[in-house]
């Protein structure tokens, strides 16, 4: 299974327009309830509980804001492209655009941090990232299927 392949067509969201964080938080919530068998108020719950921890804010533009949640038996994604960006509390400060949100099954933590980890390696190649910031919605998954054919093979012979 890969991060391409977990995305739905409906899943993919551009040039999304949110006042702050906590609309869009709300934002994706309401869409995970709408595509998977989830109470739109615990997936709201479960991504600020997450982001009281810290920011998901990763740097560079992106965000990975991510959860657990019961009921589901596989990880289900969302990603959305924001314009204008917005505020997020990132690491670097730096406004977000690209947003790829995360829930994961609840009893399989290892795969929480292996999809986690595996997106957090896609968006944080400089070629990938630009190039999701002018695709349309059809080429989403397939630059992140880019995105983690590298990073593999990056992972496997180093830098």
């Amino acid at each position: 299974m890969t991060l391409s392949d977990l995305i739905r067509p409906e899943g993919v969201m551009l040039d999304v327009e949110v006042a702050d964080k906590a609309a869009l938080l709300e934002m994706l919530s309401d869409r995970a309830a709408q595509l998977w068998p989830l109470d739109r108020d615990k997936v709201l719950a479960k991504l600020i509980r997450r982001e009281k921890l810290g920011s998901t804010g990763v740097g560079n533009g992106i965000a990975l804001p991510h959860g657990p949640c019961a009921g589901l038996e596989a990880p289900a994604l969302l990603f959305a492209r924001l314009k204008p960006p917005i505020d997020f509390q990132s690491v670097d400060d730096r406004p977000v655009d690209l947003v790829l949100m995360l829930l994961l099954p609840k009893d399989n933590p290892a795969q929480h941090l292996s999809v986690l980890s595996m997106a957090a390696r896609v968006l944080r190649q400089e070629d990938v990232a630009k190039a999701l910031r002018h695709c349309d919605a059809e080429a989403v998954p397939g630059l992140i299927q880019r995105g983690a054919v590298a990073a593999d093979e990056e992972l496997r012979d180093g830098p």
